[in-house]
């Protein structure tokens, strides 16, 4: 990994992390900046590839610098850098793509196979002192806002992009399944974009209480029943859940008698997937954020003969983080209020089995950068 001092949070392997340090950065393309990172948070995909080794098609071949959400302080520029300065504090934007490819080209960068992106392998994360990335995927902070919020850009540009994707407008009816932090961010970004309902679901009381009461991003949340008798086929799951989504309409009558608008699952779980599928209204739009299982049994042929949308949501496009920023910084989204453990960097492994661990205690967990 390297013998120069620029101290790291390494995953060397499968269930195997390490404070080492790898080799200085050092500015070779005149477009590239150095950021001394000053607050990290941990997203469940760094605690994949922590335990797993893999996420998909990406898998941990080679040890790699752990950590994507980050902000710090700029501290070297290369020569045709003009959008920030050495000692700007910006936020970072994790992937750097090709900027060539028809995906690039028409802004679904996302998409794009040549993708850079901190802590996917083979790619070092920004789990270090100092990091190295393209000038033009930092993002100068307003003065008012701190480092730390700077790192909470990342998960609410990941919000921002999910309502990009179910095309939120003002006015809409919108249920959002899960009230983790992501969940609670899109809750939060499609009030902020004006939406006319926005109800939380989840199977913990005290999430559902952070939606309705601390960010105030729900105006109502559903906490859904468990059935009598387990399901015991796909079949018997489906037709459950088609039930709870029942329940939902007539808890909410405010979504209409044909449901909500767009419906966003941030779960993964199949549960969440089929109700969500069976409460979006004829001709809405469902939008599959969370990650869970592979496959998962869904109601298809329901979805179809009901014309609903179904979009995936990954990362972010053109112009999404920049609205992210802005909306933290105007204090629409407040992502501040979902950190609940803060660590410093020598003490990263205990942060990371924080995360691991879980539970309702649990939702963002920020490492602070290397002091100087």
């Amino acid at each position: 990994m390297g013998d120069a001092g620029n101290p790291s949070f390494v995953l060397r392997a499968i269930k195997d992390v390490a404070l080492e340090p790898i080799a200085n950065p050092e500015i070779i393309d005149p477009y590239d900046v150095i950021v001394h990172i000053g607050q990290t948070g941990i997203c469940g995909s760094d605690v994949h590839y922590w335990q797993r080794g893999r996420i998909g098609d990406f898998i941990l071949n080679s040890p790699i610098v752990l950590g994507h959400e980050s902000a710090g302080t700029v501290t070297a520029t290369g020569s045709k850098v003009t959008n920030v300065r050495v000692g700007d504090r910006v936020a970072i934007e994790p992937g750097v793509p090709c900027r060539h490819c028809n995906y690039c080209r028409s802004g679904s960068y996302n998409l794009c196979p040549d993708t850079v992106f901190a802590a996917t392998p083979p790619h070092n994360g920004t789990l270090s002192k100092l990091y190295k990335t393209a000038a033009d995927y930092v993002y100068p902070l307003p003065q008012h806002l701190t480092v730390e919020d700077g790192a909470l850009c990342e998960p609410v540009a990941v919000a921002v992009q999910i309502c990009k994707v179910g095309n939120v407008r003002a006015g809409d009816k919108v249920v959002v399944f899960g009230c983790g932090p992501i969940g609670l961010l899109v809750q939060s970004v499609c009030k902020a974009y004006a939406a006319a309902t926005v109800i939380g679901v989840d199977v913990s009381q005290a999430r559902l209480d952070l939606a309705s009461t601390v960010l105030q991003c729900a105006d109502g949340v559903f906490l859904p029943p468990k059935p009598a008798t387990p399901p015991q086929t796909a079949d018997e799951e489906c037709e459950w859940s088609a039930q709870v989504a029942q329940q939902i309409r007539d808890r909410f009558p405010q979504l209409g008698s044909e449901g909500p608008d767009i419906v966003i699952d941030a779960t993964g779980a199949q549960p969440c997937i089929q109700t969500g599928m069976n409460l979006c209204k004829k001709g809405g739009v469902y939008v599959q954020a969370g990650m869970g299982r592979e496959n998962v049994t869904v109601p298809l042929t329901n979805a179809l003969i009901r014309d609903l949308t179904i979009r995936g949501s990954i990362r972010y496009t053109a112009g999404v983080y920049p609205r992210a920023v802005e909306l933290v910084a105007s204090g629409k989204v407040q992502p501040r209020k979902l950190i609940t453990h803060r660590y410093k960097f020598e003490e990263a492994e205990e942060a990371f089995e924080t995360v691991r661990r879980g539970g309702e205690g649990v939702l963002k967990v920020m490492i602070e950068g290397v002091r100087d």
